[in-house]
């Protein structure tokens, strides 16, 4: 079954906790210990209505304050998909959580108050998802019941976002628009009868025909290697596979292909999945691939068609979110990890700081702190294979990792 994983993004108190709940409950996605939970903490707070909100809030500073702290991934499933939702918090001080729940979507929701409109946090919560480049973004107005479902109000909210999708630099997203009431249902999963003037699908009708051809980010195939196979048994003496998973395109049988980083060419002999052979690995397929001829292919090789060459080199400019409480400076040195490759990387120059609510840039910055997001030039100690993250995400993303202890300090984003 077709998986589609969402990020959510919404200020607080935008009902989006609660919208999630209300697509698990409709869905009959809750299960039957979970539902009495809510039931019994919704009478006790003296709600007459159930708190959709327990459904997701799983830590208890979230339940105390009523608000979405850390990145929580929530799974259910219909007839026609598997869904992952990566339910982020939306304010300020957790941009970095927001940008590592959406950096491996393909969908994203971006929830708004009917009450409020579009406001500044609404500005970050898109500039995140063009950095990502989300093809499918859905703005979800909730609370349009505190509104009485007015039409005039949907019709204000919809024309201010519609100036805010002027300033993107990414123009492949396409845009929905949806009116709901997480609280009540309307339009969440069934269409809603108070709002008769909308006539487009529900989020979940939304999401349901959402196409993969049209959210997934079409590059050029490559094929990291994880893994070597040599099972060297009587009936496999002479076997030898590489399993990895194809990302951006395809990879078939009888394509000339190239060895990166020692540029040796071969052909693909055979791509097996388990014990069953195919004509074509699909892109985001996990296959085992074999070559015409045994050369040297170690893990952390990528395997590229003949002629369709990523960027060799050992530098390149990225934008960077930073998440550590120690700031990035120019000179600090971090271990960068690219795909299943790691490099020993130096920061040369912070070239601008990024405003991620639209108002431009900062330059002559000296440093970086939690948060910021920012372009910035890299040198490594060995080359890369790379893409720029707007042509293929997956060949164009990466991490810094902390030399002394070994935490994740930032996520990249090739330019």
């Amino acid at each position: 079954m077709e998986v589609l994983k969402i990020a959510t993004a919404g200020s607080v108190d935008d009902g989006k906790s609660t919208l999630i709940g209300r697509i698990l409950y409709d869905t009959k996605s809750l299960t039957t210990d979970k539902l009495a939970a809510i039931e019994k903490t919704s009478k006790q707070k003296g709600y007459d209505y159930l708190d959709f909100s327990l459904a997701t809030d799983g830590l208890v500073a979230e339940r105390e304050q009523g608000i979405t702290i850390d990145v929580a991934h929530i799974y259910f499933s219909t007839r026609k998909k598997s869904y992952i939702i990566a339910d982020t918090p939306g304010h300020v001080e957790y941009t970095r959580n927001m940008v590592t729940g959406a950096s491996t979507s393909q969908a994203s929701i971006i929830l708004i108050d009917a009450r409020k409109g579009v406001i500044e946090q609404t500005n970050r919560h898109f500039f995140i998802n063009n950095l990502l480049r989300i093809k499918d973004v859905v703005v979800t107005i909730n609370k349009m019941d505190l509104v009485d479902y007015s039409e005039e109000v949907y019709n204000k909210i919809k024309a201010d976002f519609s100036e805010l999708m002027s300033k993107r630099d990414y123009q492949d997203q396409k845009i929905t628009f949806i009116p709901v009431s997480a609280l009540k249902g309307d339009n969440v999963v069934n269409r809603s009868e108070n709002m008769p003037w909308y006539t487009g699908e529900s989020l979940l009708e939304h999401l349901e025909g959402l196409d993969k051809k049209d959210i997934y980010n079409v590059g050029t195939p490559r094929f990291p290697v994880q893994y070597v196979i040599r099972p060297k048994t009587e009936d496999f003496h002479d076997f030898r596979g590489y399993a990895g998973k194809v990302y951006g395109g395809e990879l078939s049988v009888g394509d000339n292909i190239l060895v990166l980083p020692s540029k040796t060419r071969s052909k693909i002999k055979d791509i097996y999945f388990y014990d069953e052979k195919y004509q074509t690995a699909s892109r985001r397929s996990s296959v085992t691939i074999t070559l015409e001829n045994d050369i040297n292919v170690s893990r952390g090789d990528m395997i590229v068609k003949e002629g369709d060459l990523p960027t060799i080199d050992k530098q390149f400019t990225a934008n960077i979110c930073w998440m550590d409480s120690t700031p990035l400076e120019a000179g600090s040195k971090y271990v960068l990890q690219h795909g299943v490759n790691k490099v020993l990387a130096r920061v040369e120059k912070i070239n601008h700081k990024i405003n991620p609510d639209y108002s431009g840039i900062e330059k002559n910055v000296q440093g970086l702190g939690v948060n910021d997001i920012a372009s910035v030039t890299f040198k490594f100690n060995k080359p890369l294979f790379f893409d720029q993250f707007k042509n293929h995400r997956t060949n164009g993303s990466f991490i810094l990792i902390d030399t002394q202890n070994n935490h994740t300090v930032g996520a990249g984003f090739i330019q």
